[in-house]
């Protein structure tokens, strides 16, 4: 099979093509044949080799697939040749024409979804999920501010908000991205690049603030966000790439809480809760995954410079 293969930490082009030898599951395993890859900015971190979790040399990246289980290993109940799955989490690689996967970390694909919206299912929708609810601890009737909507966590947050029963107010850089946030149910969309759109936003709440606030780049955002929140609000910080400085009076004038959030810090029972959620959103056509670009698998050094370029639309996608 091909494989993409890093040898060596670094720029996109340490990612090539490889022909690599075909996969056999093990014990409780299930082997997935890959239609679709979803790329991640996590998966452009550990690339570059400055995550704090680095895998041994060589090895595949990714972690979102979907495709169709081709085999299965000793013990394995849950799972048959030819169901429709998409991964969280795998064992051997997602950027691959196959990959292994415990039997835990695949999830029933419903038929109404594409084989590339299940790709951009697993770490994007699961990071939205947890981000609300297990660590943002958002209720229906509050108000959530998505910063930075237009990408595959921020279209998930804003779908999965709104069937939540929360108000959702997204930002986008871009009209296209802005369109798409609106198209996709938010009840607001602002231009987080307009000089006022927090005065707006705090118009928008009748000077109270958001209940919590989903945070893609902290780095920029987080002092800022402090300031437009409402009592008790909490900001959930999902991504960040470099350091900040805050005011702790702003949290302390607010019994605002701050909270760090990695789906690697996920229990297997947190897990399992968000994915069934996200299962019954595909089935019911609340979550809809948005795919901005699909690629070849052999452009993945391509889709790392892509997935960190500001003007987020959607999810990427490489195909085998």
């Amino acid at each position: 099979m091909k494989a993409i293969r890093v040898h060596e930490f670094g720029a996109p082009e340490v990612m090539k093509l490889e022909e690599v030898p075909d996969l056999q599951p093990g014990a409780g395993q299930v082997l997935v044949r890959v239609r679709a890859v979803g790329v991640n900015p996590v998966e452009t971190y550990i690339r570059s080799g400055w995550y704090p979790r680095k895998p041994a040399l060589p090895y595949t990246p990714g972690n979102d697939c979907a495709g169709v289980i081709e085999a299965v290993g000793e013990g394995v109940t849950r799972w048959q040749v030819g169901d429709r799955v998409y991964t969280s989490w795998c064992l051997t690689g997602a950027y691959a024409e196959q990959t292994l996967c415990h039997e835990s970390q695949v999830h029933r694909l419903p038929d109404n979804v594409t084989f590339a919206q299940g790709a951009a299912v697993g770490v994007p929708y699961a990071t939205a999920w947890r981000g609300l609810f297990q660590r943002g601890r958002a209720v229906p009737g509050e108000t959530v501010l998505v910063h930075g909507a237009s990408g595959g966590v921020g279209i998930a947050a804003v779908q999965i908000a709104r069937a939540a029963g929360l108000v959702v107010i997204g930002t986008g850089g871009t009209e296209r991205g802005r369109e798409l946030v609106k198209r996709e149910g938010a009840h607001h969309v602002l231009d987080h690049h307009a000089p006022d759109y927090l005065e707006q936003l705090m118009a928008l709440t009748d000077g109270r603030g958001v209940d919590v606030i989903l945070e893609m780049l902290s780095n920029v955002n987080l002092a800022k966000d402090l300031t437009v929140l409402a009592p008790r609000g909490r900001v959930v910080v999902i991504g960040c790439r470099g350091t900040v400085e805050i005011n702790p009076r702003d949290a302390m004038s607010r019994d605002a809480d701050i909270l760090g959030m990695s789906l690697f810090n996920g229990t297997p029972a947190e897990l399992a809760a968000v994915h069934a959620a996200l299962v019954a959103g595909l089935e019911n056509g609340t979550l809809r995954p948005v795919v901005g670009q699909e690629m070849p698998l052999a452009d993945a050094p391509r889709a790392h410079v892509a997935v960190m370029t500001p003007g987020a639309y959607g999810k990427i996608v490489l195909i085998p």
